[in-house]
């Protein structure tokens, strides 16, 4: 089978199906976890008509995920955000507001300040971010009811987008969970597609969880044919722009992505 197309997403599901998991929306899932629960997380950050796709197949078995959006032009859409809401599926917000507030921020340079001075700049892009992203979710939930968060990556950028949560609380704006922080990892096993793969931990910046399910699956296949050794409660992570059933579009994720790994991987040994 041929990885990364909608037969290999279309045949997983049906998979996990006949295991005998409920599948439950991310909120759904923070209320009142089924015994053996599938929770199908999708990060709409780019092509939002594949993500529109993926909800129509999952509609189409009777099965709901949870879709996280962007507030940029390639993945927020309020046609396909309705769309997909009306079929049952919950509607997240993605937000990535530490990183696009960074490009403005100042840091005023004094040498006698030293470390202060990068304190002062880094608590005026907490408040910058979180400003945004409070007008952002206003602005998702004239929509769509929104009940849940999930932060993007942002690879290429020094600041993590979960900063913000360092000084403010997002339950206090009537928010129920971020996976990152309200999903217990040493119970639930974590399962992404970042980097095109599906152990890619060497080629993923930030979207890691502490786990001691520590599968090697190398692709979609390897899941489906190792399903019965998954545990009874699974998040799992798609990018829908990722998966194409056309071989030219298929053929430049691939070529494209290849070559973002190279990017994230030199990063994260920078880093080291």
């Amino acid at each position: 089978m041929i990885d990364f197309t909608i037969n290999a997403y279309t045949t997983l599901l049906s998979a996990l199906r006949e295991q005998g998991y409920a599948f439950q929306t991310f909120v759904e899932f923070l209320k009142a976890p089924a015994e053996k629960a599938i929770v199908l997380r999708h990060d709409v950050d780019a092509r939002k008509e594949n993500s529109l796709r993926f909800a129509e197949i999952q509609h189409g078995l009777g099965i709901k995920g949870s879709y996280y959006f962007r507030v940029v032009s390639e993945s927020y859409d309020e046609e396909v955000i309705r769309k997909i809401a009306a079929m049952g599926h919950e509607v997240g917000y993605h937000y990535e507001t530490m990183d696009l507030n960074s490009e403005q921020l100042i840091v005023p340079f004094d040498s006698a300040q030293g470390d202060k001075s990068e304190q002062w700049g880094a608590e005026k892009l907490i408040d910058a971010a979180y400003v945004e992203f409070c007008r952002n979710l206003e602005m998702f939930r004239k929509i769509v009811p929104v009940e849940t968060i999930c932060m993007h990556g942002s690879p290429r950028s020094k600041y993590d987008n979960k900063d913000i949560w360092k000084k403010y609380d997002y339950k206090q704006l009537g928010l129920l969970g971020e996976p990152y922080y309200d999903i217990d990892f040493s119970k639930v096993a974590y399962l992404t597609d970042t980097g095109r793969r599906w152990n890619g931990d060497k080629v993923s910046v930030r979207d890691k969880v502490v786990s001691p399910f520590n599968f090697n699956f190398r692709s979609t296949s390897d899941i489906i044919k190792n399903i019965s050794l998954l545990p009874y409660q699974v998040m799992f992570t798609f990018h829908p722009q990722r998966w194409h059933d056309g071989i030219y579009e298929w053929t430049m994720e691939m070529m494209l992505q290849n070559l973002k790994n190279q990017i994230k991987y030199l990063l994260i040994k920078m880093k080291k």
